[in-house]
C-alpha cells in the first residue's frame, strides 16, 4: 500500500493561526505567503451532487471551450468490470446534464491514484484515456486514448499510446493542446525498466530504491487521433506521482517528480516550444531524499509568460505544501513560498486560475484520521491567502484519492471521493469568493 505521509510523527512543529480571514497552518514567518490588508467575507461552499451512483470514484474535472465544466468518472459493473463516464455542466448553470459512458471493460486497471482524464481541446473535440491490463503481471498495464468529434456521443477505437506488448506500467496522465485540433499528452513510462528486467513497480509498499528507473515521455496527436511524434522527456523519474502541464507564450511546460542520484525526488519542468523539448531542470532543490514514491506530484498553471507551481514535500523533514512563480516561462522560479506546514498535510494538490487569483487545494488529517478538503485562493504573488475548508470527508488512507480543481463560471469547483459505509461516493462542490 502507498505510503500517504512520509513523517507522521512530526505533530507539534507548526502553529495554527487564527486570522480574521480564516486560519491556515504556518511555521517560519520568512517562508509563509503574505496575508490579505483587508478582512474579505468568507467564502461560500455549496455541495453539487454528480449524477453518479454509488460506488463511482475516481474523479476529474476540465473545462471545455464554451465555459462547460466536465466532470468525469469510474464506476463498477461486477464481474462486467468498469466502466468511463462524463457529465457536463454548461456555462452559467450549476447543474449537471444525465451522464454518457465513454467506453467500459473487463480487462481495466483500477488505482486509486493513477485515474483516467476526459479534456477539451479549442476545436470541441473531447480526448479521454483510462488504464488497460495488457499482463502477465499485475502490474503490466497500458494507456488507452479516445477521441470524439461529436461531443461524447460516439468515440474512436481505443488505442494504446506506447508501443504494443510493451511490459511494465504506463500512466500517471497529463493532457494539453497542442494545436486547435491536435492533443499533447505525457505520462510516465517503465519501459527501460521493463529491459532491465524490473517491469512494474511494487503495488504493495512503492518502494521503488535501486535498479532501472521510471522515465516521463510525450506524444502528440491530430484530429483523426493518429501519434504524430513521440519523444522521452527525462529517463529518471519518480514511479507513480502525478504529473501536470499548462501552456505559456513559449510552449507547453510539463512538471513531474524527478529522480536524481543518492533518490533525491525534487520537482522537475520541461517545456516543448512545438519542435524540441528542453533538458529537464529542478523548479527548486528541495533536496528530499526518500527511497520510494510519495504518490503525491507537482501541478502547474501558466499565463503568457508566468508559470505558476506548487508542490508537497519532505525536504526538511515535516509535510509541506511550497509554491513559486516564473516570469519567463519556466526557465527560473523565484524562491519558492511556503503554503501549509505541519504534520496534518498529506497533500494531494489541485491548482486553478480565475479572476486574477490563484486556488490550491489539498488534503489534511485529523487526529482521528478523518480528512479535510482545504481550498486556499492567493494572489498572483501567492499573497492574500484566503481559506476555506471544503468538506470534512469520512474516507480514511487512500480511500479518498486525489482531488480535483477547476475554476468555472466565476467559481472554483471541487470533485473528490468519499466513503458511505464500505462504498465509494463521488461528490462536488463550488466555492464562491465574494
Amino acid at each position: 500500500m502507498p505510503r500517504l505521509r512520509w513523517s507522521s510523527a512530526l505533530a507539534g512543529r507548526c502553529a495554527v493561526l487564527l486570522l480574521s480571514t480564516g486560519w491556515m497552518a504556518a511555521c517560519a514567518q520568512a517562508d509563509k505567503p503574505g496575508n490579505a490588508a483587508q478582512p474579505a467575507p468568507a467564502p461560500i461552499v455549496e455541495r453539487r451532487q454528480p449524477p453518479a451512483p454509488a460506488g463511482a470514484a475516481q474523479p476529474d474535472l476540465a473545462v471545455m471551450p464554451d465555459g462547460a465544466l466536465l466532470l468525469s468518472w469510474l464506476e463498477p459493473m461486477g464481474e462486467a468490470g468498469h466502466r468511463l463516464r462524463f457529465s457536463r455542466s454548461p456555462a452559467r448553470t450549476v447543474e449537471w446534464e444525465p451522464p454518457r459512458t465513454i467506453a467500459e471493460g473487463a480487462t481495466w486497471f483500477v488505482n486509486w491514484s493513477d485515474t483516467p482524464h476526459v479534456y477539451a481541446l479549442p476545436d470541441g473535440s473531447l480526448w479521454a484515456h483510462w488504464l488497460r491490463s495488457t499482463g502477465p503481471s499485475r502490474m503490466d498495464y497500458g494507456i488507452d486514448l479516445v477521441r470524439s468529434g461529436d461531443g461524447g456521443a460516439t468515440w474512436s477505437e481505443p488505442q494504446l499510446v506506447h508501443p504494443s506488448g510493451t511490459p511494465g506500467d504506463h500512466g500517471f496522465v497529463t493532457f494539453w493542446p497542442q494545436a486547435r485540433d491536435r492533443l499533447g499528452i505525457a505520462w510516465l513510462d517503465s519501459r527501460q525498466k521493463a529491459a532491465a528486467g524490473r517491469a512494474g513497480h511494487d503495488d504493495g509498499g512503492h518502494d521503488h530504491a535501486g535498479g532501472a528507473a521510471m522515465m516521463l515521455r510525450a506524444a502528440t496527436y491530430d484530429a483523426q487521433a493518429t501519434q504524430q511524434g513521440e519523444w522521452p522527456l527525462d529517463t529518471s523519474t519518480c514511479d507513480c506521482c502525478t504529473t501536470s502541464s499548462a501552456v505559456t507564450d513559449r510552449g507547453v511546460v510539463v512538471v513531474y517528480r524527478g529522480r536524481s542520484a543518492g533518490e533525491i525526488r525534487d520537482t522537475r519542468i520541461v517545456r516543448f516550444d512545438g519542435e524540441r523539448w528542453t533538458a529537464p531542470r529542478d523548479v527548486h532543490a528541495d533536496g528530499w531524499q526518500i527511497a520510494g514514491c510519495p504518490v503525491n506530484g507537482p501541478v502547474t498553471v501558466a499565463a503568457g509568460a508566468a508559470v505558476w507551481v506548487a508542490w508537497y514535500t519532505e525536504a526538511g523533514g515535516v509535510p509541506e505544501v511550497r509554491a513559486t512563480r516564473s516570469d519567463d516561462a519556466g526557465d527560473t522560479f523565484a524562491a519558492p513560498v511556503t503554503l501549509a506546514k505541519g504534520s496534518q498535510v498529506l497533500g494531494r494538490l489541485g491548482l486553478a486560475q480565475g479572476n486574477g487569483h490563484l486556488l490550491v487545494s489539498w488534503l489534511e488529517q485529523a487526529q482521528d484520521e478523518r480528512q479535510t478538503l482545504v481550498l486556499a485562493r492567493y494572489d498572483e504573488g501567492w499573497a492574500g491567502a484566503q481559506r476555506v475548508d471544503v468538506a470534512t470527508l469520512s474516507a480514511r488512507g487512500r480511500a479518498s484519492g486525489i482531488p480535483r480543481l477547476q475554476w468555472h463560471d466565476g467559481a472554483a469547483w471541487l470533485a473528490w471521493t468519499d466513503v458511505a459505509g464500505d462504498a465509494p461516493r463521488l461528490q462536488a462542490a463550488r466555492v464562491a469568493f465574494p
